[in-house]
């Protein structure tokens, strides 16, 4: 054969190979896009969301407001609170300091804070969340001056103070730990002799070109602003709108909890997060033994789903391969950061309005994996024969068992720990939450009407049920 038709033929298939993986990349886009705008239109996401593979972005967008009252919508460079998602910035300052030969990770807490009364608790055990530290939540709302905004000196002197003991002895179980990332932070300012904002901007996020990620916790207590800032909202069900968690009752220990740092309050967007984790694949920062052991499984923190913890990052294996994530949760935002370590596809998804991020992530993932997921739609209840609701009942299992009950003319779900989901029908076999969020029940009937399959769907993604 001729070696210029050769050439030729090879150019060719080429071509087609690149036209196929051009068209693959398009449709998986349009699949995205469909499933986010589905999940803004019918269940109220609010946020931005950014996949990338291999480091590069293969989709970005945002959905709804960055301010609900003044309707400014978000962009791409809106920046989020990211509440626990932070605790991988505070686990990499305490390790920079280590490189640096600063500290150790068998350093005891009481180095650091002797007035504090806990004995034999490491760096290493905080680090972890297997200090066993009492949750500072609890006490500073039942004691603090709520007319005050509290920051970290504030609790160390309350703990101190206060003698709570601790939940375990140090290294014998796994409990997060708010606590321990809280203590993580104050000693970064102790060795660093810098404050933890400044600490973290000149050797965290200047060099890594984090131009919009910062430690904001001066918003109410100096009531400084940051510019397209996305602001945290919650849904008043009397009021049927979202307000600022500051003006409900419930939630507006935001208020006089806002100047503590270390186990959360980084605030960022999708396109810095994608910046720290291509630091973290291509070890920018940590010396390269430093990296492998924060992302290795240093305590396991779910026995029932195999999940470990390293410092700062959840360690997990999921069907579509090896997970590195951490989700983050503070009223009015809900953030999800993960990277599928065999396929290089990072997967950031901030909600300014507490939309479920890590289950929206778990469609995402499917998706991009070319793998079934059901679309969001709009549900709508219809009457059902009570009758036909009994084959329905019964005790089901996936990882934790659920009992379905028939209630009236529908059906409820009851939950291992008690809690009730009540179930509304639209159609004989198929069943909504009536919360309004994206969770359904689909049954499979054979041809006697008795129940050979159940289906539940969260948030697009299908997993089935066994019958005890």
């Amino acid at each position: 054969m001729n070696v210029k038709i050769k050439i030729l033929i090879v150019c060719l298939i080429f071509g087609m190979y690149a036209c196929k993986q051009a068209d693959q990349a398009k449709h998986k886009a349009e699949l995205l896009d469909e499933f986010m705008t589905g999940q803004s239109k019918y269940f109220k996401f609010n946020g931005n969301a950014l996949l990338a593979e291999n480091g590069k972005i293969v989709f970005q967008k945002s959905y709804g407001y960055s301010d609900y009252d003044t309707r400014r919508m978000l962009n791409d460079s809106s920046v989020f609170e990211l509440a626990s998602l932070s605790k991988q910035f505070t686990a990499t300052g305490i390790l920079l300091l280590m490189d640096r030969g600063k500290l150790k990770l068998t350093d005891s807490l009481r180095r650091y804070f002797p007035e504090l009364p806990y004995t034999n608790i490491t760096i290493h055990q905080m680090l972890t969340h297997t200090s066993g530290l009492p949750d500072y939540m609890d006490i500073m709302m039942q004691k603090w001056d709520k007319t005050k905004i509290a920051f970290n000196d504030d609790v160390i002197r309350m703990l101190a103070s206060e003698k709570l003991p601790v939940l375990f002895k140090p290294g014998t179980t796994w409990e997060y730990s708010n606590t321990a990332y809280m203590l993580l932070a104050s000693i970064i300012e102790q060795v660093s002799g810098q404050s933890f904002k400044d600490y973290m901007a000149d050797n965290i996020f200047k060099p890594l070109g984090m131009t919009n990620t910062r430690i904001y916790n001066t918003r109410r207590s100096l009531k400084d602003t940051i510019p397209n800032y996305a602001y945290g909202y919650i849904y008043n069900d009397s009021l049927q709108k979202y307000i600022f968690p500051d003006n409900d009752a419930n939630e507006n220990y935001v208020i006089y909890l806002d100047g503590i740092q270390g186990d959360g309050i980084v605030n960022s967007t999708t396109a810095d997060l994608l910046k720290w984790d291509r630091s973290m694949k291509n070890i920018a920062l940590l010396n390269e033994m430093t990296q492998k052991e924060m992302m290795k499984g240093q305590a396991m923190s779910d026995t029932l789903n195999e999940t470990y913890y390293g410092y700062g990052v959840s360690i997990s294996k999921t069907e579509l391969g090896n997970l590195i994530s951490h989700s983050g949760g503070w009223p009015g935002y809900t953030t999800f950061l993960a990277r599928n370590i065999d396929k290089d596809q990072t997967f950031v998804v901030l909600s300014n309005n507490n939309s479920n991020s890590p289950a929206i992530s778990n469609a995402l993932q499917l998706i991009m994996a070319g793998k079934e997921v059901v679309m969001p739609y709009e549900h709508k209840e219809i009457m059902v024969d009570s009758m036909a609701l009994g084959p329905l009942t019964g005790t089901y299992k996936d990882k934790n068992e659920i009992n379905i009950e028939r209630n009236g003319s529908s059906l409820k779900m009851v939950l291992g720990n008690g809690q009730t989901r009540k179930l509304m029908a639209e159609s004989s076999d198929k069943f909504f939450y009536s919360d309004g969020s994206d969770r359904q029940l689909e049954f499979v009937r054979d041809e006697s009407g008795q129940v050979k399959a159940v289906f539940i769907i969260i948030n697009g993604v299908k997993s089935e049920l066994k019958k005890i």
